[in-house]
Parts: C-alpha cells; sequence; structure tokens
C-alpha cells in the first residue's frame, strides 16, 4: 500500500523527478515499490520474478515520467502498467512458478493463520485464468473497487465483475465451500 502523504507533496516530488532530480525519482520508487512488488507477487508466487518485473516497471516509469500528470495519474499508471507486465509475461510462456513455501509473507506477530489453507488458497489462485487472476489480485490486494479495476485492465465494468465473480466461485467450488 502506499503512504499517506498529502497530494502537493507527492505533486511537487514528481515535478522534482521530472526535472531530472535523482532523490526524487528515488522517493517515488520508495513508496510506490510495494505496491508494484505486491500486485507482481501475488500474481506470480515467485519473488525473482516480480523483483524483476517491479524493475521493468519503474525503468518505463523513468522513460514515462514526462506524460505523467499528477501523483494520483501515477498510482494508477503503476497498477495498470504492472497489470499489464504481469498478464505479458503470462502470454510469453515465461513464468517461473516456485513452491509456494518459497514464499514468505510479511505477518503480524498478533495474526493468526492457517498457514495450510493459505497455501491452498495460493495455488488455487496461481491457476486461475489470467484475467480472473488480475481482477481478484487488485479487488483484494489493493483493495481496489471494480470501477477503478475496469480503468486499469481496460474491459467494461461489468465484464470486471464476471471475472470477480467467476474467480470466486471457482475457488469456492475448488475449496468445497458451495
Amino acid at each position: 500500500m502506499t503512504a499517506i502523504v498529502p497530494a502537493e507533496v507527492d505533486d511537487d516530488v514528481l515535478a522534482r523527478a521530472r526535472a531530472g532530480d535523482h532523490d526524487a525519482f528515488a522517493e517515488l520508487i520508495e513508496e510506490h515499490e510495494a505496491m508494484v512488488f505486491s500486485i507482481a507477487l501475488h500474481f506470480f508466487n515467485d519473488r525473482r520474478l516480480a523483483e524483476d518485473l517491479a524493475q521493468e516497471v519503474f525503468l518505463q516509469m523513468f522513460r514515462s515520467l514526462g506524460s505523467i500528470e499528477s501523483a494520483t495519474h501515477l498510482t494508477f499508471w503503476l497498477r495498470q502498467v504492472t497489470t499489464r507486465r504481469c498478464i505479458d509475461q503470462i502470454r510469453k510462456g515465461r513464468p517461473h512458478l516456485v513452491d509456494i513455501d518459497d514464499v514468505h509473507d510479511l505477518q503480524s506477530a498478533s495474526e493468526v493463520r492457517d498457514s495450510l489453507f493459505d497455501r491452498k488458497l495460493r495455488n488455487l489462485i496461481a491457476r486461475l485464468p489470467e484475467m480472473q487472476r488480475v481482477v481478484l489480485t487488485l479487488r483484494y490486494q489493493e483493495d481496489l473497487d471494480p470501477s477503478e479495476i475496469c480503468r486499469i485492465v481496460k474491459l467494461p465494468v461489468n465484464t470486471v465483475k464476471s471475472h470477480l465473480h467467476r474467480a470466486i466461485e471457482s475457488l469456492r467450488k475448488k475449496l468445497g465451500e458451495q
């Protein structure tokens, strides 16, 4: 998730990065790297692939700074580019999925989790069709509503809702919760 910072501060950092300030660009990366990495990690369940994809996204961001209008637009732009790169990676047929045991999530000490259920759920999500996986990740990992997701994936809102519904129903069926 992104840090809560006043928009005018973010816009100032963006303006400085556009002007060639490398420290400002580093601030932008620092502010958004968790979001970009998280989307890719939840899509692939592969830290190395998520790191590589995040680097590509931030390189593209550097090349596109002139077209990014505001800090709010930057967040939208990063989600959209990350999502598209995830889909492109799958279409290239080069995803390198690793054993789920190799992925270590940060959890609060007070959070009690069922690791077997988490592992099963992650494996089931990894097997969903790519668009269902993207929509599910944006909805529940990034906490975006369908109207925001439709702008990122460039699909009608009802199509996004259908993908989301199908993904949830598929998971419920496979988990035996019907």
